[in-house]
């Protein structure tokens, strides 16, 4: 509802004016929540002795655990001790010295004292792969187990890491640009109550005569 002055009336809004509202409002804050997601997200460290509740989140990056996980989406790994990992789990882990490079494999075999050395280790396999990995995964160089997916998500988060600076910048022109329209529209509707009301003068003058 808009008043023309503190004394008049309420105005009520237009169809076109409600619309303009409701998604100007829902978009915003939908684009603020993806902002803010995004922030803690790219704050975060890669390490695993950093995580949020417990959980890491990560991008897939390839097809090799297709059909379970797609190029794009985004999976949350839970920390997880190697004690507590079994074949059948997805694990993500580290396959070299690089910390800044991780796979996200499934577990086809648990190695327990591996070798005499007291070491558990795992192998594993993608899950579209053919053959099994080449190498074996000691327990520290694991992150954790794969508990959850969205689908997609992956791309969006990349895409706000890489251009954050433009995506403030967006948000804050889409909240001006929305604020105008608003105030369009609400100008409109008093303007148009504005002449239906000189019209209404006009005809009691007509019919006082």
């Amino acid at each position: 509802m808009k008043k023309i002055k503190d004394n008049e009336p309420e105005i009520p809004m237009t169809p076109f004016q409600r619309v303009i509202e409701v998604v100007g409002d829902i978009l915003f804050y939908a684009l603020m929540v993806a902002v803010i997601v995004a922030a803690i997200m790219f704050a975060s460290s890669r390490t695993p002795d950093k995580s949020i509740f417990g959980y890491r989140y990560y991008d897939v990056l390839t097809g090799s655990m297709e059909p379970a996980y797609s190029v794009g989406d985004l999976i949350f790994v839970k920390i997880t001790d190697a004690k507590d990992i079994n074949p059948g789990d997805a694990i993500t882990f580290y396959p070299g010295g690089d910390e800044s490079s991780y796979l996200t494999h499934r577990c086809i075999e648990k190695l327990e004292d591996y070798q005499g050395s007291g070491v558990t280790c795992f192998r594993t396999k993608g899950d579209s792969n053919d053959a099994e990995d080449p190498f074996v995964i000691d327990q520290s160089r694991v992150i954790g187990v794969v508990k959850a997916k969205i689908p997609v998500l992956g791309f969006v988060i990349l895409f706000v890491q890489s251009y954050y600076v433009e995506v403030i910048i967006f948000i804050v022109l889409f909240a001006i640009f929305f604020n105008l329209i608003k105030k369009y529209a609400a100008v409109s509707a008093e303007l148009k109550t504005l002449e239906a009301e000189e019209e209404d003068e006009e005809e009691e003058k007509t019919e006082e005569k």
